[in-house]
């Protein structure tokens, strides 16, 4: 049987790779960045829209979407595929950062986590039956397996204790997702390596997990507070322990160049919903930078946000124009803006793995990054 992921080629210079991924919805070609549709929509674009800018997957949130409107409504109705319109690829995350960042409301146990709904307080509990089971309600193509997120900073002590629980449940996630079909059926199910920035725990957990044979690994606890240099250390001390052979993730980040840095790190698929969220505050990016258009400068600024870029955005609209439309608070701001901006990640990463497979990765991607951060720096 053919294996679900394909390497076909590494760069000489980096770490970076040119992957292939088949789903159950699709093959994806890596490296990509998946836009985020936390509940069951990428905010302010349709599906057609997602297909046109080069969407080949997309995320749901499982905390969320269990929520609300319920994991067994959605595969009543069909799974998420269906219930949104979207036939491509969906990996959905396991709920465990949400509950993180809820730590007000949340109590760590051995078996799961309990914690209250940040929308009524009603008493609930995810651990890795419930994630699993959200899941496979959810349809997910890529499902992720439930950890414990230690906050930064955090001691060695709190960090070890989280690595341990992270492998208990991850290990608890597969052999249910084994029992369920899930696996069998075609779905993938993804681990998370954590560590904090303890190099040894975060070479362990990547190791350890590596045993398990998944289908695909995550670095986990990564852009939860620590400056980028650390960022990129913690990415560094994960990728290189991860099966060569299996797709590489690094969960929820992060800017166009830092997306750059860490496919030279070997990472293969990212998400972030910095491109979507500035879009809904008047920001675009381009390859000098991240401009606001509230600024004066683009009242009667004829050039489109970026020359050449092939989106609905750039061919038809000036700064002038998507300017007002935000000083005027009107809703096809936002979707404009998500428009461009998602196909500026979208084509930054298509060039990647073109330049990958050039041979020329590293001098392109260090360059791209000169000119994009002297951008943000100037502006």
């Amino acid at each position: 049987m053919p294996s679900h992921f394909q390497l076909l080629k590494t760069d000489t210079a980096t770490a970076a790779r040119r992957g292939r991924l088949q789903t159950l919805h699709g093959v994806i070609e890596t490296p990509i960045f998946m836009p985020v549709g936390t509940q069951g929509t990428v905010k302010a674009v349709t599906p057609v829209q997602l297909r046109e800018v080069g969407a080949q997957i997309i995320l749901g949130n499982t905390y969320h979407l269990n929520l609300r409107p319920g994991s067994e409504l959605v595969r009543d109705m069909g799974g998420l595929h269906k219930f949104m319109g979207w036939d491509g690829p969906i990996l959905t995350d396991s709920g465990g950062f949400q509950v993180f960042s809820l730590s007000k409301l949340r109590n760590i146990q051995d078996d799961g986590i309990a914690f209250q709904s940040h929308l009524d307080g009603a008493k609930l509990f995810l651990g890795p039956r419930e994630v699993m089971t959200i899941q496979a309600n959810l349809g997910s193509d890529i499902a992720m397996v439930i950890d414990e997120c230690p906050p930064w900073p955090c001691t060695r002590d709190e960090c070890r204790a989280a690595v341990d629980r992270s492998y208990r449940w991850a290990k608890l996630c597969k052999q249910i997702a084994t029992d369920n079909g899930f696996l069998a059926g075609g779905h993938h199910v993804f681990a998370i390596a954590q560590g904090s920035t303890y190099d040894d725990l975060r070479r362990e957990a990547a190791e350890s997990l590596a045993e398990l044979d998944f289908p695909g690994y995550a670095v986990g606890g990564v852009s939860v507070g620590e400056p980028e240099p650390e960022m990129l250390k913690q990415v560094a001390a994960t990728t290189p322990f991860m099966p060569a052979g299996k797709p590489r993730y690094t969960m929820g980040l992060g800017t166009p160049s830092q997306i750059l840095k860490m496919i030279g790190l070997g990472v293969d698929m990212f998400d972030c919903v910095h491109p979507t969220r500035v879009s809904r505050n008047g920001a675009a990016f381009t390859p000098d930078g991240m401009i606001n258009l509230r600024n004066e400068r683009y009242r009667a600024d004829s050039s489109p946000l970026v020359e050449g870029l092939d989106n609905y955005t750039c061919r038809q609209f000036s700064r002038a124009y998507l300017r007002h439309l935000v000083m005027a608070n009107e809703i096809l701001a936002s979707t404009l803006l998500t428009i461009h901006n998602l196909h500026f990640y979208l084509d930054l990463v298509a060039q990647a793995r073109a330049r990958i497979e050039a041979g020329d990765f590293a001098a392109w991607s260090k360059a791209w990054i000169s000119r994009y951060e002297a951008g943000e720096a100037s502006g």
